[in-house]
């Protein structure tokens, strides 16, 4: 019995010593997590995702209802149409005075080859000119007048179009769209809830790397730069270390004091600079859990 005990206690010696820190610094993983807020108001009709799915940028995962929005589309299109509509019809409108026009003109022509026969007098040459100056004139007038008309009905129509596009542009954004890679972490509302703009949807966060935020003391700066290859080691359930390849890539240039919940290689540092190492994840790491970076090479 007795050597069963010192055979057990050597096995746990045995683990400690296997299982002891042989890190620089320590801390907890992380990643950039993305919140998702509706941008549209109303209720939800649909919202196709569960907490750990994977989904892709640019995907729809759900809507929310336009109906009013739409109702309120139709009806800046009827008002369009019906100042439109309200547009004169120029050439309908021109059509009498081009038809004197072309009367006066072939009086005219008549006058001119009676006058090279001395059959008219330089009065009636005179009269007919002046008669066709005079519809052109009319012409010009009422052409003017109908342009202006026409104009001013069109601009009539120009906030009743930007009305239209701010509509379009609320209904596009009544889809639901997906806008980063990742895994969803985290479901805030569900399908028929009412939402207004700025409500939050869902948290994304792309986990295929991750951060691992440790905190280094100020001798470790002179041994530590951006860019650097650490090893970054992780619990295993066999009292052993996970082992990972991180990059350094960013060193805080301001100290802070230890976090409680953080240990560096010297413990009674009482002031330490924060750093991220990035992290290719295999599936294994998560957010929140505790790590550890070896500067060694």
């Amino acid at each position: 019995m007795k050597r069963i005990s010192i055979f057990a206690f050597a096995i746990i010696l045995a683990a400690c010593v296997k299982k002891e820190t042989i890190s620089d610094a320590s801390g907890t993983f992380e990643a950039v997590e993305t919140i998702v807020s509706a941008e549209a108001s109303g209720s939800i009709m649909a919202l196709d995702l569960e907490e750990g799915n994977q989904l892709k940028p640019g995907q729809v995962v759900g809507y929310i209802d336009t109906t009013q929005l739409y109702l309120k589309k139709v009806q800046l299109e009827a008002q369009i149409s019906a100042v439109l509509s309200r547009k004169p019809d120029v050439s309908a409108q021109l059509a009498a005075y081009q038809e004197q026009l072309k009367q006066a003109l072939t009086e005219q022509r008549r006058i001119s080859n009676l006058l090279q026969g001395d059959a008219a007098t330089p009065k009636q040459m005179d009269d007919a000119n002046a008669q066709v100056a005079i519809i052109r004139k009319q012409i010009s007038a009422q052409q003017s007048v109908l342009n202006i008309t026409s104009s001013g009905l069109s601009k009539e129509t120009l906030p009743l179009n930007v009305q239209i596009r701010q509509l379009n542009d609320q209904i596009l954004k009544s889809k639901i769209v997906n806008k980063v890679n990742g895994t969803v972490l985290t479901k805030y509302v569900e399908a028929n809830e009412t939402v207004i703009p700025g409500k939050p949807l869902y948290k994304i966060a792309d986990l295929s790397s991750i951060i691992l935020r440790a905190y280094i003391t100020a001798d470790q700066l002179s041994v530590v730069k951006p860019g650097m290859k650490v090893k970054v080691l992780v619990d295993a359930p066999d009292q052993t270390y996970k082992n990972y390849d991180g990059v350094l890539e960013w060193i805080s240039d301001k100290a802070e004091f230890t976090p409680k919940t953080i240990q560096t290689k010297a413990e009674r540092a009482n002031l330490v600079y924060a750093v991220k190492v990035k992290v290719k994840n295999d599936g294994y790491l998560k957010i929140g859990m505790y790590g550890e970076v070896s500067l060694a090479k």
